[in-house]
């Protein structure tokens, strides 16, 4: 088998790639880079890390609360990214107590911690500064955040700075979702573009996004959500930063790059979005399931700055310890059983519980480990 990972410009180059290659038995699957909206139907195995990257947005802005979220069990089940601020309950508590001060049923399934992501045990103690990585029920989620006095309510304003393809998309889906949306671009020419293209109910401002005049005219104070994402990563991160100084409750930062994870994260630009990580994060997804069809992961995401994975895997005649107590069973080091679903069912586990077989079971392992199949997390 090989694998093909192509950016294709124009539909003219990349029908040169669409050609299977079957010359000696071997099987050519193709990863098509789609930048242009025109072209978006013509693949069968294509990625768009703009509408991905939008999509994403759009996720974080319809369920605000948390820095990231990744779906599992037909959407089910979550893992969710939480950065426990000054003053939070859950400064220096145990695990162990978790349950009595957020009064709902969730799991810590790693914790980033200075840079250092730990999968912890119940005698781990919580501090400022921590990434939680939550995992629970949307439910459980929402009664969470209530109980730890943060935002909830969904975004009626939002600020975009940057009409570029990420922006045109996620302009038009948040007005189809009665978002008022308030787009600002400083190119005169993509402005006249964006108004045709997007719904009517969609403002868009000719400017300079990093003017502070022109974001407090435009009522940044008064806005529940803001997106920066213009050209450069600079500017994105500066305009992020006056967002919170303004108390703007929701702010999200597109960067190119996450060379610089640490240094982002120090400078508190809430959630934090990268095209190209979300792009290279689907390609592995489907290269370790074709690397092992039969068992393989269903589900799989990277998590605290890739330095852990999360993966669903169903399990099948073949799993070990069926019908056992988890209690009674050896998994390898610094990995975890997150969560068990028993059809619609959905169980954080405990000792006690055991899966069966056709149930689907989250896998959280610290990073530099392949896991192929459900089998590979046992002693």
């Amino acid at each position: 088998m090989q694998i093909i990972s192509a950016s294709v410009q124009d539909i003219q180059s990349s029908l040169y790639y669409i050609q299977p290659d079957t010359a000696g038995g071997i099987f050519v699957d193709l990863l098509c880079r789609i930048e242009h909206i025109e072209y978006f139907k013509i693949y069968l195995g294509f990625l768009n890390p703009e509408k991905q990257a939008a999509r994403e947005i759009e996720r974080l802005i319809r369920y605000p609360g948390f820095l990231q979220r990744e779906t599992f069990a037909k959407s089910r089940v979550e893992i969710v990214e939480l950065r426990i601020q000054k003053g939070s309950k859950l400064c220096d508590v145990a695990l162990m107590n978790l349950e009595n001060v957020v009064k709902c049923k969730v799991l810590v399934c790693a914790v980033s911690r200075g840079g250092v992501v730990e999968i912890p045990s119940g005698h781990f103690i919580l501090r400022e500064g921590d990434h939680l990585f939550i995992t629970a029920t949307a439910e459980m989620l929402t009664q969470l955040l209530r109980n730890l006095g943060i935002i909830t309510h969904k975004a009626k304003r939002v600020i975009i700075c940057g009409g570029g393809r990420i922006g045109y998309y996620l302009s038009t889906w948040l007005a189809k979702e009665g978002v008022s949306v308030l787009l600002i671009e400083q190119d005169e020419a993509r402005c006249e573009e964006l108004s045709g293209k997007l719904p009517p109910e969609v403002c868009i401002i000719h400017g300079d996004a990093s003017s502070q005049f022109l974001l407090e005219s435009e009522g940044i104070h008064d806005c529940d959500a803001v997106v920066t994402m213009t050209g450069m990563d600079e500017m994105n991160m500066i305009i992020s930063l006056y967002a919170q100084t303004c108390g703007v409750p929701q702010v999200i930062t597109k960067v190119g790059h996450m060379e610089n994870n640490s240094m982002q994260d120090s400078l508190g630009l809430g959630s934090v979005i990268c095209p190209k990580e979300l792009c290279c994060n689907t390609i592995v997804r489907y290269v370790r399931a074709m690397q092992n069809t039969t068992g393989a992961a269903l589900t799989l995401h990277n998590i605290a700055e890739g330095q852990a994975e999360a993966l669903e895997f169903v399990v099948d005649a073949d799993t070990k310890h069926i019908g056992e107590p988890l209690r009674n069973i050896r998994l390898k080091r610094n990995i975890l059983i997150a969560c068990i679903s028993h059809g619609s069912k959905t169980e954080i586990p405990n000792g006690d519980s055991m899966y069966e077989a056709g149930n689907s079971v989250i896998i959280v392992a610290k990073g530099g480990m392949t896991l192929l199949q459900l089998n590979d997390i046992f002693e």
